[in-house]
């Protein structure tokens, strides 16, 4: 069988190894999270999405990243307490991870390779990335915080929408992933 998003296990906010085999038959949508950036009150769409769909199959996963202007740089309690206290998120927010570099978690190698990205110079943040992380453009890096996958029901990635996609603008295909 060929590597899928099943294959993965990623580590929950208390330490513990989550085998993502487990999520199998949902679809899910997989977001690199932080707390003190300008596409922050995206949790909010996000949980909007997990409220409206779970009940129809959808799982959402954050992973907070530390890894763009040192926005995310509180513990993981810290991180689960914010997430609670300021969105009222119900989905799950795992242990921080890097999602570029040498040391970036497996999953994220494996949905970047899977889904190189689309960012040009029509997306609105492109003159920041440009700025402040030229060497990332044309390549599958993940570029900022809240760039999200979605993944179907086999685990086989559908599709990458860049940070400045909200969540409100991908239900449709959020809502294709779960009637297909």
């Amino acid at each position: 069988m060929s590597q899928t998003t099943h294959s993965f296990a990623a580590t929950t906010a208390d330490g513990r190894p989550q085998q993502l085999a487990d999520y199998a038959g949902q679809v899910l949508l997989i977001v690199n999270v932080a707390s003190k950036c300008g596409l922050t009150p995206q949790y909010q769409g996000l949980e909007a999405l997990h409220r409206e769909f779970a009940d129809q199959g959808l799982q959402i996963l954050g992973f907070p990243c530390n890894q763009f202007g040192g926005q995310e740089p509180g513990t993981d309690d810290e991180i689960q307490e914010f997430c609670t206290r300021t969105f009222d998120v119900t989905f799950p927010i795992f242990a921080k991870i890097d999602v570029n570099g040498a040391d970036a978690d497996p999953l994220y190698q494996y949905l970047r390779s899977e889904a190189p990205g689309d960012f040009g110079p029509d997306d609105p943040l492109y003159p920041h990335i440009q700025n402040t992380r030229p060497e990332a453009i044309g390549t599958d890096e993940i570029k900022w915080n809240f760039t999200k996958f979605l993944i179907g029901r086999d685990g086989r990635v559908i599709t990458r929408f860049e940070p400045t996609v909200t969540p409100e603008a991908i239900k449709g295909a959020v809502q294709d992933a779960l009637a297909g």
